[in-house]
């Protein structure tokens, strides 16, 4: 068994070991005491000249922060806003300065999240370890006048105005111990000092439901291909997911009434061609996040299935109330 298979089943399946535990109680006050600096300005957070809305969650691996971002980011941009958003750009090589992500980037140079980000929303997007640094440089480039930092929820050194976490419906919090013995990268009452919180499924109370729905898949070497999931019943599949779940999309095509070989891999996989081939002449469903970095050696059998986040109306209506709120100088409830 894989090191992070291990890990996975002792963080959402089995009490973890002793060990672990003493070494999580160590990281669980490192990073109380890292939040506590900036709260009480011994460490400085940089605030921007516009507002900035958080997207982040508390716990290691996907929950659905990178298509809420996309929601966001056109939502807000509907609402008459000009969104930016500013990445780590996690994935990508180390950069010496921020560096604008466009829907032709090399996902290897500014990971795979900002450049499907870029591509579905058509804002500036600009990736830099140091996300104060990011915004401004998007905001000399470009007339924005709103910025969404995607992963950002423990970046603290950035000033927020709006803070949204994210939770896995399915898994939610583990076993509830912070990283090493548990999935968490800050305590679970992290959550309740967030303004809004989204839980992709099974939301509870106070939590905002994030859906996210896909019915096509759209052929990765001709995007103006595109069929029903539904016509793929019956034929001859392989599936692959190099993302926090893979078994979420997994289930999305099982529901959908298809039969095919699932091949799961690390979140941000770097693939290459041959590990897209199956020794078989059957079709490739993937995530659009693997589409990204798959692009250039795409053949005629490799599709990706894209996935468009819904929410309910009432949270698109709390994210403008707090941002009046910002306008006017008040805080909201």
């Amino acid at each position: 068994m894989k090191p992070a298979d291990w890990l996975q089943q002792r963080w959402y399946e089995q009490r973890p070991p002793l060990s672990l535990v003493a070494l999580s109680g160590l990281f669980r006050a490192a990073v109380v005491l890292r939040r506590l600096a900036y709260h009480r300005g011994w460490k400085p957070a940089e605030r921007l000249p516009v507002p900035v809305i958080v997207v982040g969650n508390l716990t290691v691996g996907g929950t659905g922060k990178t298509p809420l971002t996309i929601w966001l980011a056109q939502f807000l941009a509907a609402q008459g806003f000009k969104p930016g958003v500013i990445s780590r750009g996690y994935g990508g090589r180390k950069q010496k300065k921020p560096r604008p992500v466009f829907s032709d980037s090399d996902p290897r140079e500014v990971g795979d999240e900002p450049v499907l980000i870029a591509r579905r929303t058509a804002c500036p997007v600009y990736v830099f370890p140091r996300r104060a640094e990011a915004g401004r440089a998007l905001l000399a480039a470009c007339a924005c006048d709103i910025l969404v930092a995607d992963d950002g929820l423990q970046h603290y050194a950035l000033a927020r105005d709006v803070e949204i976490a994210v939770v896995d419906g399915e898994r939610r919090h583990g076993n509830g111990y912070c990283l090493p013995a548990g999935p968490l990268r800050e305590p679970m009452e992290r959550l309740a000092e967030a303004d809004l919180i989204v839980c992709q499924g099974r939301a509870q109370v106070n939590e905002f439901e994030l859906s996210l729905n896909g019915d096509e898949a759209v052929n990765l070497a001709d995007e103006r291909i595109r069929k029903p999931l539904t016509e793929c019943r019956g034929m001859k599949l392989s599936a692959i997911a190099g993302i926090g779940n893979p078994g979420r999309f997994f289930a999305r095509l099982r529901q959908a009434g298809l039969d095919f070989e699932e091949h799961p891999f690390p979140d941000h996989h770097d693939y290459t061609p041959q590990e897209l081939s199956f020794g078989d002449e059957g079709a490739l469903l993937m995530t659009e996040k693997d589409a990204v970095k798959c692009r250039a050696f795409a053949g005629p059998h490799h599709w990706y299935v894209p996935v468009r986040a819904e929410l309910p109306p009432g949270f698109g209506e709390k994210i403008l109330q707090r941002l009046k709120a910002i306008r006017d100088g008040q805080k909201t409830a």
